[in-house]
């Protein structure tokens, strides 16, 4: 592992690509890589080549791909009925996931669930609930947030420029603040001598100067900012956060998209920082390659009138049936304890990176959701935006798919399920993959 046959693409992958590239919108497409099979941690492209995946599918399999229990509850689930509309009528694999997930979801108390197709539809549902329940028509939100690329969701997100160009007017009311990212503080600080200044501006300067709090519906934040970089904020930042939000009657929305599913060592994210939010959302990995979403929330925030809110594909039969069987797996196989230890020979391994190169200016992260970030120079931290990309595409040549994230992370999210041999090849191969572009640039 891996096994590199032919250049990338190959004869079969490059038509492929034309065809793609011929017909396709244009997206986001990171490599040219036509993949035609995958199991678990291994991938195998239309050319035979052998890759091991350090993307997931963009994090969404955590219990890696083509999972046997999953491949056939959505086999057997199929050959039963595909769709029935669970928004208008009932079927017991809905009700067996929402009655799971609402006891599953971080925060204490009795939760309903309201079942979607994706990242954003979760958070555009959030941002519904939030306005109807409170009567407050504002939201506050974190630069270098990611919270989707729907009209509303994308008033929310704030990592790339790119997202929002061209689109204004987006959702009004939106309030962009500056997150916690030690690494570059925004206000040029230094933890914990700060005095968690990037929390308390919130109340002391925001409520007070820009936003009437009781304007205010809901602060919407990732525990760890994902498209952002993969920045960790320190552990009372949250806390501090959420304190302030509950004495305004601000709900606290979490974005789990990415980092939940125990992707972090913890099921949710929000755990590593004793959080328990009003609103809880969640998709990725929560159908293991099946299209499924859900925003979970506080009982008395129900919209409580038939035709709010509602879709026609979420709670579909197949989806909730993968879904299930995704979370049997996490429970069975333990592999929330699997990040959280695997996430620790991760850590381990990236510092070493970073003492052999001077260019790494930061490793971060929890559990199996680690970056690298980057750097021209350690001193000034500015962002080594080609090297991040040629390192990426070094990576895929020896057989590793990887993406990057923020200006110049690369993120690092294999199969929470991967061996502990073919997660160590895959450091070694990153280790290489530096130090080949390294030496190109000496």
């Amino acid at each position: 592992m891996p096994n590199i046959r032919t250049d990338i693409p190959g004869p079969k992958g490059k038509a492929i690509v034309e065809m793609d590239d011929r017909y396709l919108a244009t997206v986001t497409k990171s490599a040219p890589l036509a993949v035609e099979r995958a199991q678990n941690e291994k991938v195998w492209d239309v050319d035979g080549n052998l890759f091991l995946d350090f993307a997931s599918g963009v994090a969404v399999m955590n219990i890696g791909h083509c999972h046997p229990a999953v491949v056939k509850a959505v086999q057997e689930q199929a050959a039963k009925v595909m769709h029935f509309a669970g928004t208008d009528y009932y079927y017991d694999v809905q009700s067996r996931l929402v009655e799971r997930l609402a006891k599953l979801a971080p925060g204490a108390g009795e939760k309903k669930v309201f079942l979607s197709n994706s990242g954003a539809e979760s958070i555009e549902a959030a941002m519904k609930l939030a306005r109807w329940s409170t009567g407050r028509k504002q939201f506050v939100a974190f630069l270098g947030a990611f919270h989707g690329r729907t009209l509303g969701a994308v008033s929310l997100t704030c990592s790339k420029r790119v997202h929002r160009a061209k689109y204004f007017p987006t959702v009004p009311g939106v309030t962009h603040i500056p997150y916690a990212n030690c690494y570059r503080c925004p206000y040029h600080l230094e933890y914990p001598s700060c005095g968690l200044w990037c929390a308390k501006i919130f109340d002391e300067v925001y409520l007070d100067a820009l936003l009437s709090p009781d304007e205010v519906a809901a602060l919407f934040f990732e525990p760890v900012q994902g498209e952002g970089g993969y920045i960790v904020p320190p552990k009372e930042f949250l806390p501090e956060l959420s304190k302030i939000c509950r004495s305004h009657g601000i709900l606290t929305v979490d974005d789990e998209v990415q980092a939940g599913m125990g992707r972090t060592g913890k099921m949710w994210a929000a755990e590593h920082f004793g959080l328990s939010p009003d609103v809880t959302c969640m998709a990725k990995s929560l159908g293991s390659g099946m299209p499924i979403a859900a925003t979970v929330f506080r009982k008395e925030l129900d919209w409580g009138v038939p035709g709010a809110h509602s879709n026609t594909y979420g709670g579909n039969c197949v989806a909730c049936a993968s879904s299930l069987a995704s979370l049997d797996v996490i429970e069975k196989e333990n592999v929330v304890e699997q990040a959280a230890r695997k996430g620790v020979q991760m850590q381990k391994r990236l510092e070493e990176i970073k003492g052999r190169f001077e260019s790494v200016g930061d490793v971060r992260g929890l559990g199996m959701m680690r970056a690298l970030e980057f750097v021209e120079d350690r001193r000034t931290k500015v962002p080594a935006v080609k090297m991040r990309n040629d390192i990426v595409s070094a990576l895929l040549r020896r057989g590793v798919i990887a993406l990057g994230c923020g200006k110049s992370s690369i993120r690092l999210i294999p199969p929470l399920t991967i061996s502990e041999e073919n997660l160590d090849t895959g450091m070694h191969i990153l280790e290489e993959s530096i130090s080949e572009v390294v030496k190109d640039r000496a």
